[in-house]
């Protein structure tokens, strides 16, 4: 995409050049089954025993290897098993599955934390803070994951350069967004941030997950291009893509081909039309390889048996082929689970920290990002203002001037019952989805090494308690005097101060169900249920005596 000399000038000051540590990547006999069912809420409820189900395959002794510089493309059918051995690489998603196998870098076992340092993964789904600018995103990354050495003037030329690499620099101060929310940048200049977040601190090995869907066929070509420009320098690079164009196949140097499970071609690019043909497919004249590839080795609906019948002969022809017979294993099975524990690596890297800075560090940037968010959604903050104000007023006329007797205590106890009552629901109502939108970004930049989970809380409920002292305040302020509470001015303020209190209680309240869900129609289904026992046994709808 561009001159990549004063990029490597640039890393070369930086520590970062050229790639340190050409590191080579193998698998061997990788088995993925999916997980025994376990009991549902029903069968506990009815003390019903449950039957189980059998473990399904998802790959079938699975056996590869990726030379230092090489790109290689891995391609399949839907369902074909791409993705989950790409986790099993990384050792991401794997709590739900039973993983056997091996998994080495320069013919070495190496553990999750390992992989995590010398590699970088580029997701399918690009996981940004909308309304951050494209500069902004930048530096957050260099300041979590960046040598602490490093002067702020080394990571802003780093910053700089990434942008000047990857073609941002027209949109550096243009806000993400996303589809959700607003329109920000393009879908291809989304996958290039994607690209130089990652490549920030200069892995050796780089993942990617169908890192050209949802663009069309010259941004996919541009991203395939980068790509094969961080191979040339020294990475590997794997991917995993879905029915490229034909400009885009050819662009990779390796293929590795899976179907049902099981690998149907790994090998150059070239070697795999000499292998279907000799096998009795070949490709047909102008016909784009990879479409006809995957049609082969497709489960088409009503034809599943013949299908697979086609599929485990073309993978067995594949195993006597000269070039399948070199990638057999010659090793043991060994549980990969246990291997994510193991020591080793220790002439290519050190034991690296689980992060890479410090907790005064991740809370500085962490915090800056957090008001970043509070100070750009001024519509929430406004719409949670004029709400307030419009609810306090509602009340304040329909409890107007009450009188202190026997009626008016009455009237004054339910007054009361209502301030706390609203700005319990109100406040914990609000946060419900604070942190169901940002689990995927956290839970990204949490396996980064980037902070820890307390930072991030603290962060975040820091920086948004300045509304949330606000709200009660505006709204004690208006209905206190209009429903004709203690007009002493010390009274006034000890009301603000409860009001406070009790705000910040539901707000915890709200972050718990928060937590405590994956998304906010769960947190709001379960909050209300929760809620009204408290305000029942509260003490006033309610006496003990």
């Amino acid at each position: 995409m561009t001159d990549y000399s004063k990029t490597n000038q640039i890393n070369k000051r930086l520590n970062l050049s050229p790639i340190s540590h050409p590191l080579s990547i193998s698998w061997h006999n990788i088995r993925v089954q999916s997980r025994l069912s376990t009991s549902t809420a029903m069968d506990t409820i009815f003390c019903r025993k449950n039957s189980g189900q059998q473990t399904v395959d998802i790959i079938k002794n699975v056996s590869g290897d990726v030379k230092s510089g090489q790109l290689l493309a891995i391609m399949g059918a839907s369902g074909a098993g791409k993705t989950t051995l790409l986790n099993v690489l990384t050792a991401r998603h794997l709590s739900k599955l039973l993983v056997d196998g091996e998994v080495k870098l320069n013919g070495q076992p190496v553990d999750s934390n390992t992989m995590s340092s010398v590699s970088a993964y580029v997701q399918q789904m690009d996981l940004f803070v909308p309304v951050l600018t494209v500069r902004e995103h930048l530096i957050f990354h260099s300041l979590l994951r960046m040598d602490t050495r490093l002067t702020a003037n080394e990571r802003t030329e780093r910053v700089n350069q990434l942008m000047i690499d990857f073609s941002l620099n027209k949109c550096s101060d243009s806000r993400i967004g996303s589809n959700t929310t607003f329109k920000g940048i393009s879908g291809g200049e989304a996958k290039r941030l994607s690209f130089a977040s990652e490549i920030m601190t200069n892995p050796s090995i780089m993942f990617c997950d169908e890192p050209t869907s949802g663009l069309d066929s010259f941004m996919a070509e541009n991203i395939v291009q980068v790509m094969k420009q961080m191979a040339s320098n020294g990475r590997t690079v794997i991917c995993t893509i879905h029915q490229p164009s034909s400009q885009v196949f050819k662009l990779f140097e390796q293929l590795l081909l899976i179907a049902d499970g099981r690998v149907a071609f790994m090998g150059k690019i070239d070697d795999a039309y000499n292998f279907f043909s000799t096998i009795g497919y070949t490709c047909p004249t102008n016909f784009n390889p990879c479409d006809y590839y995957i049609e082969q080795l497709a489960v088409i609906p009503g034809k599943e048996i013949e299908c697979k019948n086609k599929i485990d002969e073309i993978c067995n022809k594949f195993t006597e082929y000269s070039s399948g017979t070199d990638l057999k294993p010659s090793i043991a099975n060994n549980s990969f689970q246990s291997l994510l524990t193991k020591k080793s690596f220790p002439d290519i890297l050190t034991d690296a920290p689980k992060y890479r800075s410090n907790c005064l560090r991740q809370f500085r940037a962490v915090m800056w990002r957090s008001a970043l968010v509070v100070l750009r959604e001024p519509m929430i903050t406004q719409i949670r203002i004029v709400q307030t104000m419009i609810v306090s007023l509602i009340l304040g006329v329909v409890y107007f001037n009450q009188k202190l007797d026997q009626k008016g205590v009455m009237n004054i106890n339910g007054a009361l019952f209502l301030l706390l009552t609203n700005m319990t629901f109100q406040n914990a109502m609000a946060v419900v989805n604070t942190f169901c939108a940002e689990q995927p970004v956290f839970f990204r930049d949490h396996h980064n090494g980037m902070y820890r989970v307390d930072v991030y809380f603290v962060s975040k409920t820091i920086a948004e308690i300045p509304v949330f002292i606000l709200i009660p305040t505006i709204f004690v302020s208006i209905y206190y005097y209009m429903v004709g509470f203690n007009p002493r001015f010390d009274h006034f303020i000890i009301m603000i101060i409860i009001g406070n209190l009790s705000t910040q209680c539901a707000v915890s309240f709200g972050y718990l169900m928060s937590c405590m869900t994956s998304t906010a129609t769960m947190a709001l289904s379960m909050g209300p249920p929760i809620l009204i026992p408290v305000i029942l046994f509260g003490g006033f709808l309610l006496n003990n005596a």
